[in-house]
Formats: C-alpha cells, structure tokens, sequence
C-alpha cells in the first residue's frame, strides 16, 4: 500500500475510518458452527444500503458465513440510487444513522466532511441522491462487504430434519441456475420486496403495449421529449418522475391526485417521537393499525423542492381531486377520462405505490398462503379498514415472518422481512435509512440468538470444556512460601 493510500496517512480522507476500524479491533471469529450440507448461515436477498447494514453488523456479531447477493450485474445497477430514484436529494435528514451504526466514522457525515469539509456538509441541507450511492459503495469496499452481483433468488423451499433445519435455494447466477443451501433469510430488496408495483386495472392494456409504467419501472424519458405525459399519483416518486420529463423535453406533463390538496406533513416530524417508534413493536396491535393507516389516509409528502422542480415549467399542469374514471388505447394515444372531461396522452407513469401481496412476488409466492397476515391477526373498526395493510405479513419481534396456522410451517421464523412489507408491524418503512438504527440490530440479536440456540448442545460442550492453562507452577514456584523457612526467620 503506497503511503497516500495508507490508513496511517492522516491526509488521507479515509484515515478516520481506517483508524475507527483499528480501534475497534478484529471482528470476532465467527462462532456459528459448520454443518454438512449447509453452504451459508445467512443468504440476505439484496446488496443496497441495509443489506450492506446487515453485512457489517453480523461481521461485528461474530457471525460468519454471511452471503449478500444482488440481482443487478454490477454497482451502477444495484439498488434505486443510480436508476429508479430520480429526486436530487434524499428525503430523510442527512444526520440520521445509517448502514455504519455505532461506528460514526463509517457514517455519511464523515465520509462528506473527510471529502469536501465540514463547511460543505453544513451548507446541504438533505443528502445529494448521488452523494448517497457513491458513499455506500465507499462503505462496502472500507467494511469488506462483498455482494454478488448477477444473483437472482428464484424460488426456494424448507428441508427439515438433519443436523439444522435450512433452506434449499434455488439461485439464477449469471443466468444459469445454482442450488445452494442457508438456514436464514433476510429479504431486504426493496419497496417491491413484499409484492409488486401497483399498476391500476385501467392502465394495465397502456403498459402492456409499451404506452405507460410504473415509477418503479425502467422508463426511457429521452424518449418523452416533445410528448404529452400524464402522471398519475401526487407522493414524491411521482412528482420526481413529472421533473424528469419535463427536463427531458416532453411538451407537457398534467399530474393526477386524487385529493383535493396535496399532502404537506413531513414524515419526520410525524414520527419525531422517540419514545413511541423506539418501542414500536411492544405497542397493541389496535395502536399500531391506528398510526398505519392515518398515514396511508394522509398521504405520502413531496418534498418542497420536489414540488418547486415541477413549477419551474409553465407547461406542468397540476389537476387536484381528480381520479382517473377510465382509461383505453386509442389510435397509439392513451385516452383518459377524469372529471367527466377526456384527456390524449403520448404515454402514462404510474405513481401508485406498491403492494404487500407476497403472491406476486415470484420467490415468495410458494409460502404466502402459509404466512400471518394482519388481516388474520387484527379486525380493524370500519372507518380505519385498508386492505392493502391487512395484506401485508404480521411480523414477530425479529422481524421474522410468523404462521398463519400454528404448527404448520415453524421455519417461517427463519425468514425475517426488512421491506416495506414490514411498515404495518413496524410503523416506518423498512429499507429506508429511519429504519436502520432500531431494526438492523433487532433482526442481527434474534439471528444471533437463534444460532446459538439451534446448536445450544455444541455451545454447552464448547463452553464447559477444561481449558489449557496460560502457565503452569513453574512460573512462581521460587516465590512459594515455605513452612521451615517460616520457621528459621523466626529464630
């Protein structure tokens, strides 16, 4: 290693963090004993910022044969940061805890700060999305954590009996298939990780001939330039996707909410309350429903500047309390009728949010109908019903999934959800950096527990065992006391 390279050079920007490491020490050797047949310890399906939190957290944990894999072939195509997301800056505050924990030398701000100085990071007020990719990208190289990329999770199924209960995996690499085998799984893949992009039953004949997506699609804006484009949806995605239409040239670009103003609470000070979101998981599930699904009522905020982005065209059409009643392919254009008035579009972005049916997720498909659901656990008074919260997965204290039958399916405890599918158990979508902090060691503790005590018999007999001594009489033996030498010095 050259010396302005090295972790020892204090002109180094990474030095703080090299020196953070140093004195944190050597990670603990790994104490998860081997088994025969069993490949990883941990599989966790997505590579983006929690799952290189996981990664970096059970490394500290001691706990080895950790896999991160990624469907995406490379860096610049894991993840939302440098292909779906389209806001300038992240919605959260900059000086949340992220993926580093603990360990604030390996966090955003000294990262920024150790770059461009503390003046520079002062002056911003949210993190730069692009910023963001290339600090966790930064933060997998200076933690050692390894993704492989070009891995699809295809489906996979329980093997019960032999030495531990696991799961046989059935992987695309590369796109040839792979077996392999791991006795935990974590699905920390994104705000698709429970279900799909939610593509209203009226849009679907315009997405499949190529005339609408989703938000959460790969969309060609270039190719919108000097097109009429309606979004659909008033959240943050969608008025990203209208800037980025309206940069890229398109003529016009009209936005559909369907109330009649758009939602102007920020989350953060929704949730600015310690106290209740620290201790989420004890609160009653009737609490818990509650604070879910007024959130869901009141709307998802777009930041200001994602609002002032759009205003900055005269041709950007802001249409307030008007749901699409209908919508048909005509002559290539997408026919819309809102408010009893028709509308011709070139083409159509859905910003609709996702859904929680863990049916159409491909992997997950094979054990949705054995899952607890919050409709199966919770009956919500009339006015607070949401069936798209009911649908989503009831999730234990590891955030584990739970049975819906008990005694049917005990290996669900073995899968532990970190997506937004989790957002009705915990009150905070999952995946998103406000999660880290509390989650990411709730999950690793009861990972952590269930190890040990899967192999509790090997860990008594590991623990219990004589062990060699340091040194033996030889060391002090000249120093011993002797009973006639007590006896002359008294003469």
């Amino acid at each position: 290693m050259s010396s302005s390279s090295s972790p020892a050079n204090a002109a180094n920007p990474d030095y703080a963090a090299h020196e953070a490491l140093r004195l944190l020490g050597p990670a603990p050797a790994n104490w998860v004993p081997a088994h025969a047949g069993i490949d990883h310890n941990v599989l966790v399906v997505g590579g983006g910022q929690t799952g290189s939190a996981f990664a970096f957290a059970m490394q500290r944990a001691g706990i080895g044969g950790v896999s991160v894999i990624d469907a995406a072939a490379g860096t610049s195509q894991a993840g939302v940061w440098l292909t779906r997301a389209r806001m300038h800056k992240l919605r959260t505050l900059k000086n949340l805890v992220g993926p580093e924990g603990p360990v604030t030398a390996l966090g955003f701000q000294a990262w920024y700060e150790a770059r461009h100085g503390q003046e520079a990071y002062a002056a911003i007020d949210r993190i730069p999305r692009i910023a963001w990719a290339e600090y966790l990208d930064w933060f997998r190289g200076i933690t050692g954590t390894a993704v492989r990329y070009g891995t699809r999770l295809v489906r996979f199924e329980p093997v019960e009996g032999g030495a531990v209960p696991h799961f046989r995996l059935h992987l695309e690499v590369n796109g040839e298939p792979r077996v392999e085998t791991a006795r935990k799984l974590i699905f920390a893949n994104g705000v698709a990780g429970s279900g799909a992009p939610f593509i209203p039953d009226l849009l679907a004949s315009a997405v499949s001939q190529g005339l609408a997506a989703h938000t959460g699609h790969a969309i060609d804006f270039g190719a919108l330039a000097g097109k009429t484009v309606a979004v659909i949806g008033a959240a943050a995605s969608a008025f990203d996707a209208a800037a980025v239409a309206l940069e890229s040239g398109a003529a016009a670009v009209h936005l559909f909410a369907r109330r009649d103003r758009l939602a102007a609470t920020p989350v953060a000070r929704v949730r600015g309350y310690p106290g209740l979101y620290d201790n989420y998981l004890a609160l009653p599930d009737a609490t818990r429903w509650h604070h879910a699904a007024r959130y869901r009522r009141l709307g998802t905020t777009p930041p200001p500047d994602s609002v002032q982005r759009v205003l900055k065209f005269p041709h950007f059409h802001l249409h307030l309390f008007s749901p699409w009643q209908g919508a048909e392919v005509r002559d290539g254009k997408v026919v819309a009728s809102v408010n009893d008035e028709s509308f011709r579009f070139d083409f159509a972005i859905a910003g609709t949010g996702y859904t929680h049916e863990l049916s159409q997720r491909p992997e997950l498909a094979g054990i949705a109908g054995q899952v607890l659901r919050w409709r199966d656990r919770f009956e919500p008074p009339a006015h607070e019903r949401d069936d798209e919260l009911g649908a989503a997965p009831y999730l234990g204290a590891g955030l584990e999934l739970l049975e819906k039958t008990p005694g049917t399916a005990p290996w669900l405890r073995d899968i532990h959800i970190y997506n937004p599918g989790g957002f009705a158990s915990t009150g905070l979508p999952l995946g998103d950096v406000p999660s880290i902090r509390g989650y990411v060691p709730a999950v690793v503790r009861r990972i952590s527990e269930d190890l040990l005590l899967a192999d509790f018999a090997l860990h008594e007999e590991r623990t219990r065992a004589e062990v060699p001594p340091d040194f033996d009489e030889s060391l002090y033996a000249s120093a011993i006391w002797q009973a006639g030498a007590r006896q002359r010095l008294a003469a």
